[in-house]
Order: structure tokens, then C-alpha cells, then sequence
């Protein structure tokens, strides 16, 4: 069997040589700058990419990659530099003109209206040149075609979130791209979905076009892309061949430090029940939220519970009936500290000792344009002496801040700026330090190193670990399966607004639990009951 990629190895010239060094670059950046006031969001950045190349662009949280791929899209013009398509230099007025150039991008949140159909979806993005009736045949083809298939007659509220993302990878290859940036392409799908995903991408690599890949999975990354451009404080420190590095060497490059590996305690002491849910039913708010079915579990001290599936499947709504954001008629559904609490406020709850990190940071989990002390106060006034006798203790609320940028290494501009202004990962580590510093008895926490970097990473799974050594019970929410087996004792997947029994991690293998995500692990009993809901 012919072998697909030559290998080649890392270069210190930041010109590296790729195994297609003998044609012409399809897209190429030379000195590529963007200012934003005196901030350097990238700096003179070049990268070539080559038709039938799947290549990597690397960084963390940032690191300037966004800013980049939004100007080879046309979103934003660069300060400084050039860039050149076919090797002639090319200026895009807008993303209109960079897709008439064949230029694709599959955005990383998706772009869909959830009361339209996927063929209305797709309509909204092309330019109208030919009828509804012969668009609708046509996307219909094209994802048959690719092994993506979609109906286009449904609408997108009743579709997986794994669907949801084949129509904006199908409505990009409508346009029939010369070269595609995806951003995360996987995120939201199951090892099955993403390996599928995998046997596109390499047929449409197979058919000449070009692929600028994002992702913070560096295995993936290995597995699937011939070069790697890594960006480090909106500057390229490395070209390399990844499938020669290893993740570590590949996280090193892009933080410029080695990585610390998650550690588990030796010895972790299990002790009483501190959440319990017992036969929890919840309609939901939204008409195309999703219902909760007879989920139950207990999470004992000192112990960390992983929840693995696809999103959308009543995770966000498990986080909302655990938070008190929905209440239960029924006290007894749920209970901390051996206390009923289904019908207990957030503020009452968190009185009792729990503590809660949404899956949205900004937004959700801070106000944005709040100082991140008063972002700490929001959530820390009940339990944490913020407030005394009425009046806000305001240096409580500061030393919260300090305390969390010193160990979690929050980066910011000044002692307290607005939550806006951090970039997404350290934002994720102040909320979660925000809420693990208070020690709680119970922790609930939903995506936790949703779309971080390795570093950031790291920091937080292991204050998990540690916090889980030191007795408290923790509840984790992800769709990262690599995450879940890093740092739980136990797996369970929800599917449908259901719960499936909790396996030992060790026995939760990436197939077993990809087969759960996709609800093949349910009985025919569960099956039913999960197609009406």
C-alpha cells in the first residue's frame, strides 16, 4: 500500500520545507500583521499551505490563530503584510469574496436557525444563483456523496449535534473550496462521528484541495495533518511535521514551557454520599430544550463522576436542575450534604456547600463587563464573607481575585479587569479557581477545559484532582472522553435526557462509551422512550 505521507522532520528556519515543496503554495501569508491599538495580535506571520495538505495551525488560547484564519476569510483586513492565492497577491474585501475565490471556513459555534429546515440553512449561505428545488437536490447529493448524509426536508431542532455539524461542513463543500479552515471540527462529535469526519477530510485532501485544521486535540492532530504551524504571542515559533512529535513536544512548542502532567493522589479516601438525584424528571423551558428522564446517581466525597455525550442530549439541563437554575416540585430529587435541595434557590444551595461552573464563561459564568471582583462577589457573597452586615466587603472580593490569579496563573492586563478582557482560557481558570478556593463540599462543573489550551488545561484537571483528594465530590460534564478517562473514577453518558449506569472508568473504553453517545448502548425499552422525547 502506497504510504500517504513522507515524513520529513521539524526545521529551525521558520521556512519548512513540506512535502509538497515543489508546487506553489495555494495560500500564502508573508509578514501577516494585525494591530488592535498597540496590541499585536499577530506578528508577521507567515505560513504556506499546499493543495492536498491537511495542515495544522497551533496555539493557545491567544495565541493569534483566530486572527489569522478571520483575515485569510475576509472577516478582517491585516496592518501590515500580504497575501498571495495561486501566487498572485490577493486583498479580500469580505468573506463574499474570499468564498468566490474558493476559500471555505466551518466556524467552530454554529451559525444555524433551529426553526428552519437544513435546506433553508444551507440557502442562507449560498449566493441564490439556482432555484430551492434544485439547491435542495443538490445538497442532498453532495452529502450522500461525502458519506455526510443530511435530509434536507427536517428542521435543525430535531437534529444531533453531530448532524447540526455535517451541515455546515456540507453548505461550506456546496462551494466547492479550494481550500477549507475548520475550527474545531470535532469538539462536538463522537469517536465514531469524528473518525468518520476523518475519512472526509482525507478524500477531500485526495481530491486536491487544501485543509487548514484547529484543534486543541494534538493526538488528532498527529493522526491526521502532514504539517503543523504553531503560534505563540501572535508570532510563528515552528513549522513541523507532527505525526514526528509527540503531543507533549507539540504542547511544549506552543506554550514555550513544558507541560505538567495531571497527577492523581496515591491514595484518595471515599467517604459519605454528598450528591445524590433520585429519579429526577424535569420539563424543559425551552421548546426545544430536552426532557430529563429518571436520572439518578449518587457521588460520594472524595470521588470524581464523569458524564460523557454528545451536546445536546440534557446535560445543560442536568446542570440547571443540580445549579437550583430549575427547581423540582419534589424536594427529595435532589440532595447535598444529606439535605432535600430540589426545590432550594442557587444561593441555598451554595449555602450548603456546593459550589457550580457553567459550561458558558462569559456570559453565563461571569458578566462580562463586571471587574472580576464583583464577577467573584456574584457567586461567592453567600458563603464567603464578601458581604458583612449589608455592606461589600470590597478587599474580600480583591483577595478572591489575587488568591485565583496566583494559583491558577489567571494572565491578565491589571489587578482586576473586566472579564471581557481575559482571554478564554484564563477566564476559565479564574472562574473555576473562583469556585474551588471557596473548598466546596460539592463541586458541579459542565465543559471544564472547553476550548483551552494544553496548558490551561492541565491546570485545571489537576485542581479537580486535588480537590477531589481533599474530600469533596465532583461532578464533571464533558464531551472530551480523553479528559474524562484522565481524571474520573467514573462514566456515565447521557443520551436523550437519560443517564446511563456509571461504569469504572478502567472498563470505559473509547468504543464502548462512543456506542452510549450514540444511544446504541440503550435497551429497547430506553430506545423507545428516547425517540419520543
Amino acid at each position: 500500500m502506497r504510504q500517504l505521507f513522507e515524513p520529513w522532520t521539524r526545521m529551525s528556519d521558520p521556512t519548512h520545507a513540506s512535502a509538497h515543496s515543489g508546487d506553489t503554495p495555494l495560500l500564502q501569508t508573508i509578514g501577516l500583521t494585525k494591530l488592535y491599538g498597540t496590541f499585536l495580535a499577530n506578528d508577521s506571520v507567515d505560513i504556506e499551505v499546499r493543495p492536498q495538505e491537511i495542515h495544522a495551525l497551533l496555539g493557545e488560547n491567544g495565541a493569534g490563530k483566530s486572527t489569522l484564519v478571520k483575515t485569510i476569510y475576509g472577516l478582517i483586513q491585516p496592518s501590515e503584510g500580504e497575501m498571495r492565492w495561486q501566487g498572485q497577491r490577493m486583498v479580500l474585501s469580505g468573506p463574499s469574496e474570499a468564498r468566490a475565490r474558493g476559500i471555505g471556513m466551518v466556524f467552530q459555534h454554529f451559525s444555524l436557525f433551529d426553526n428552519l429546515t437544513v435546506a433553508e440553512n444551507v440557502a442562507l449561505g449560498l449566493d441564490g444563483k439556482e432555484s430551492f428545488k434544485d439547491m435542495s437536490a443538490r445538497l442532498e447529493q453532495v452529502s450522500r456523496t461525502y458519506g455526510l448524509p443530511l435530509d434536507p426536508r427536517r428542521e435543525v431542532w430535531q437534529l444531533s449535534v453531530g448532524e447540526r455539524q455535517r451541515i455546515e461542513i456540507v453548505r461550506a463543500l456546496m462551494q466547492n473550496p479550494k481550500f477549507l479552515i475548520l475550527d474545531e471540527p470535532t469538539a462536538v462529535l463522537t469517536p465514531q462521528e469524528a473518525d468518520q469526519l476523518f475519512i472526509v477530510l482525507e478524500r477531500l485532501k485526495a481530491e486536491g484541495r487544501a485543509i487548514l485544521y484547529i484543534s486543541h486535540k494534538l493526538e488528532e492532530v498527529k493522526r491526521l495533518c502532514d504539517t503543523a504551524t504553531i503560534l505563540r504571542g501572535g508570532k510563528k515559533v515552528a513549522t513541523c511535521n507532527p505525526k514526528a512529535e509527540t503531543a507533549a513536544s507539540l504542547a511544549r512548542m506552543m506554550v514555550g514551557t513544558e507541560i505538567k502532567q495531571v497527577k492523581a493522589a496515591a491514595t484518595r479516601q471515599i467517604t459519605v454520599p454528598r450528591l445524590v438525584v433520585n429519579d429526577l424528571c424535569l420539563e424543559p423551558d425551552d421548546p426545544h430544550g430536552v426532557r430529563l428522564q429518571n436520572i439518578s446517581l449518587e457521588l460520594r466525597g472524595g470521588e470524581i463522576l464523569g458524564i460523557a455525550g454528545v451536546a445536546g442530549n440534557g446535560q445543560d439541563e442536568l446542570f440547571s436542575a443540580l445549579s437550583g437554575e430549575r427547581r423540582s416540585n419534589d424536594p427529595g430529587t435532589v440532595v447535598i450534604e444529606g439535605i432535600a435541595a430540589g426545590h432550594l434557590t442557587i444561593t441555598q444551595r451554595r449555602k450548603l456547600g456546593a459550589a457550580f461552573v457553567p459550561e458558558e464563561r462569559l456570559g453565563h459564568g461571569t458578566a462580562p463587563r463586571m471587574k472580576l471582583s464583583e464577577n467573584a462577589l456574584l457567586t461567592g457573597h453567600a458563603a464567603s464573607g464578601m458581604v458583612k452586615y449589608g455592606f461589600i466587603d470590597t478587599p474580600a472580593t480583591l483577595a478572591t481575585v489575587d488568591r485565583a490569579t496566583e494559583a491558577f496563573d489567571v494572565r491578565k492586563a491589571k489587578r482586576d479587569p473586566e472579564a471581557a478582557s481575559l482571554s478564554g482560557g484564563n477566564l476559565q481558570k479564574f472562574v473555576v479557581g473562583r469556585e474551588i478556593l471557596r473548598k466546596p463540599a460539592v463541586l458541579v462543573v459542565s465543559q471544564p477545559t472547553w476550548g483551552v489550551d494544553a496548558g490551561a488545561a492541565a491546570v485545571i484537571r489537576q485542581s479537580l484532582l486535588d480537590l477531589a483528594t481533599s474530600g469533596a465530590a465532583v461532578l464533571v460534564t464533558s464531551q472530551d472522553l480523553d479528559e474524562l478517562a484522565e481524571i474520573t473514577d467514573r462514566i456515565a453518558v447521557m443520551f436523550h435526557g437519560r443517564l446511563s449506569e456509571a461504569l469504572p472508568t478502567a472498563e470505559a473504553s473509547r468504543e464502548k462509551l462512543g456506542l452510549l453517545m450514540g444511544g446504541s448502548g440503550l435497551d429497547h425499552t430506553e430506545a423507545a422512550h428516547a425517540a419520543r422525547a
